[in-house]
């Protein structure tokens, strides 16, 4: 099956099309339908009557863009009517709320008279917090966007014009930095004349590049000021019309530091590459075919020709995406009344930043773990990189308050929480760990150290201010792994085969020698297991916390840090707990880890234990201890242990948070059963930390509420020990080790 009849299939499987509505409010009894609409919809009505801003605290307008088009200029399919560029403006729709959680109605007008389309917009300017405008022809397109910018008071964007131009303009901040050219001294060459080359170009000039050095190509050739005299062009190509000999894209092209393609496939020769001047810039956005293609422009000449394409097979795409959702998000969330100059910059230079950053595992993934690394490879980030949001976003919310665009002043810290909050509801739950860490940071080792992802890991807690890293492993090899991924830090190692460790030894020996280690052997563990090492230097206070397990089996490597640090004074069991996240709930699960088969005293000790970790997310804990059966309708030895174990928990005057079982799983989730079948429980609410009877259940239901419920998962956390002690799963990612080193922080704080 062809990707034509995969992409039918794909847009008619039932409901046809790409988008729903759906409510965001209870809408289940007849007080919530009455609050919804009639009579209740009318206290709002009368607010917004009194002070129409109020559309924005009552209705979803803040949180809403009108995808506008006629279809005449369709990307790649020219002029097929409003009708037929349904499609299009619905997958712009899913873009917004793939990337940037804003709701989309997208309004196909079947209009050509560029005053009628300003006309029909205007009159929608209540119903909007935004437009976007999509796939609409030159030079209609300037004079619709031009008039509604002055017309109406909400953000206007023509994304065909601005969002090429903002990531291309990102992507040349970068190509000029490696390159060692400064903006001003560039020397660009379009190839286009269209809305995208007018409006890339007149930004290139706002990020510092000077006008005279930009020479524009149409069809014809280069846009002179000979041409201009005689009314060859139109009114938007003329302020860049250059005094030069007229000529075709080839003589333009001699020289030039920059070359920018923004009209059609294979229009440039390796000719005209090679006579571009030293480390060209090559950004050939043709699509679906480029000016000229990636490997023979590469291959054109011996020196660095840093390129960019639109398409996504090879590095270096500009894609629109990563402008115009966190634009508009950024722009809603001011309630700005405009997207201006200033907050178009503020974008390209935080792309720019972004890219110089080390790259999430998960973005390294998903472009098949080819290595991501600032250069002239990688000089934009990729779309699917989650951090974009909550750094453009912030962006463009400061520029807009800076430059008097925005309605309302925002805390810019607290807002980046919001947005993290908005890609699932692990991140808002990390976040609490994570500020609490950052507010006194603590030293954590990290065991493998020379790992990659622990170095990365290593540079992110220091550079984010969460913990003060300690990586054990061999210090020359950690410290060229570092400058080879472009690491700009020092890291802290601990070697263990060239520092003075004698001490280390003799107390892995004092701990152990009546468990059949000698003091030879204790030696050879401290230098040659980073495990045993890591534990010793905890217990010993030369660091807080320590981390392992990267590339051990998990009880390989928790057996180290139990025989030398063990579990606290008042604890006689561990337990690995992970959170998992809902959309609008949050669960604790254990015993998903250590304990393979535990009695009723050990399901206690967990149950405590785990709220002790749910309280320092913020939670309060309630408790159910999970089995097969309902409060004894089934009586084995089994269903005795839960059960016994609740018993022991409600009578201990420690225990200070409603626990209950033995229970069904779906007894202790769901409301109705709980209330309405088992009123005489303890829990008055659903439980939100759930104890498995065994090991077995406790990962089998992890892993399907991961896999099948769409839950989020952090960890596991183990819980119990005497100093804080972590254990990755093998092939973590660089996030869950920082979260953990988190997690392990905020364990040393309270200790």
């Amino acid at each position: 099956m062809g990707i034509d009849e995969d992409a039918l299939e794909y847009h008619r499987t039932d409901p046809p099309g790409k988008i729903e509505i759906s409510t965001t409010k209870p809408t289940n009894t007849q007080r919530d339908l009455s609050l919804a609409y009639s009579p209740g919809v009318a206290a709002p009505c009368l607010e917004i009557d009194d002070d129409e801003t109020e559309a924005y605290t009552y209705t979803a307008k803040g949180n809403l863009v009108g995808v506008v088009s006629n279809g005449t200029a369709v990307l790649g399919l020219g002029d097929i009517g409003a009708q037929a560029s349904k499609p299009v403006m619905e997958g712009k729709g899913v873009l917004f709320k793939r990337f940037a959680d804003i709701d989309v109605f997208d309004v196909e007008l079947d209009e050509d008279d560029p005053h009628k389309v300003v006309e029909a917009c205007k009159m929608m300017e209540p119903t909007f917090g935004g437009i976007n405008l999509e796939d609409i022809k030159a030079p209609e397109c300037f004079t619709i966007e031009e008039r509604l910018r002055e017309e109406i008071d909400i953000p206007v964007f023509h994304d065909d014009q601005h969002g090429t131009a903002i990531i291309s303009g990102a992507a040349l901040l970068n190509a000029a930095d490696i390159a060692g050219k400064e903006l001003e001294d560039l020397e660009i060459v379009f190839s286009g004349a269209g809305a995208s080359a007018i409006a890339t170009a007149k930004f290139y000039v706002s990020l510092g590049c000077r006008e005279d050095n930009i020479t524009m190509c149409d069809s014809t050739g280069i846009i002179t000021a000979a041409r201009a005299e005689r009314g060859e062009v139109n009114e938007y190509k003329r302020q860049f019309a250059q005094d030069v000999p007229e000529g075709d894209l080839a003589d333009a092209m001699d020289g030039a530091d920059v070359f920018v393609g923004l009209s059609i496939g294979g229009i440039v020769s390796q000719e005209m590459i090679q006579s571009m001047g030293d480390n060209p810039i090559v950004f050939a956005m043709a699509n679906p075919d480029p000016e000229i293609g990636y490997e023979e422009a590469k291959a054109a000449r011996d020196d660095d020709v840093i390129m960019a394409t639109g398409r996504s097979d090879y590095p270096n795409q500009v894609n629109n995406v990563l402008g115009f959702p966190f634009i508009f998000r950024g722009a809603l969330d001011v309630r700005a009344t405009e997207i201006n100059e200033e907050m178009k910059v503020a974008c390209a230079e935080a792309l720019a930043e972004l890219a110089r950053e080390d790259v999430p595992d998960a973005v390294v993934k998903a472009y098949g773990e080819e290595p991501l690394q600032f250069g002239p490879d990688y000089i934009i980030p990729k779309p699917v990189d989650p951090r974009v949001l909550f750094r453009v976003a912030p962006s463009i919310a400061e520029a807009a308050m800076e430059s008097g665009a925005a309605r309302t002043e925002i805390d810019l810290e607290a807002y980046e929480e919001e947005l993290e909050a908005r890609l699932g509801k692990s991140r808002e739950m990390m976040r609490v760990i994570l500020n609490k860490a950052k507010s006194d940071p603590k030293t954590v080792a990290l065991a493998e150290g020379e790992n990659e992802k622990m170095i990365r890991a290593a540079y992110q807690l220091q550079e984010q201010g969460i913990a003060l890293p300690i990586l054990i492993g061999d210090e020359s090899e950690i410290r060229q792994t570092a400058a080879n991924l472009g690491l700009d830090f020092e890291p802290r190692v601990a070697d263990p085969t060239v520092g003075d460790y004698e001490a280390y030894a003799e107390r892995l020996h004092e701990l152990r020698q009546r468990k059949g280690v000698t003091r030879t052997e204790a030696g050879e563990l401290i230098e040659r297991d980073s495990n045993y090492f890591g534990s010793i230097m905890v217990e010993q206070g030369d660091a807080d916390a320590l981390l392992t397990g990267l590339s051990y089996h998990y009880p390989s490597a928790l057996r180290p840090p139990l025989q030398v640090i063990g579990t606290a004074d008042d604890v006689d069991y561990a337990a690995g707990v992970y959170l998992l996240t809902f959309k609008n709930r949050v669960i604790f699960v254990a015993d998903a880890t250590v304990n393979q088969a535990p009695d009723e005293e050990v399901l206690a000790e967990v149950t405590k234990q785990t709220g002790k970790l749910a309280r320092r997310f913020d939670v309060e804990p309630r408790a159910a201890l999970l089995s097969y059966s309902n409060f004894g309708s089934v009586d084995n030895e089994g269903t005795r242990k839960p059960r016994r174990a609740a018993q022991m928990l409600q009578d201990d005057p420690e225990v200070d948070f409603p626990v209950d079982g033995e229970m069904q799983a779906d007894t202790a989730v769901v409301d109705d059963i709980l209330e309405g079948t088992y009123g005489f429980s303890d829990l008055e609410e659903p439980a939100n930390v759930l104890v498995f009877p065994n090991l077995e259940s406790g990962n089998i239901g992890y892993k399907l509420l991961q896999r099948l419920g769409g839950a989020e998962a952090v960890g596991p956390m183990l819980v119990g020990m005497d100093e804080p002690v972590h254990v990755l799963q093998r092939g973590d990612e660089v996030k869950d080790i920082v979260n953990l080193a988190a997690v392990a922080v905020v364990d040393a704080q309270k200790k």
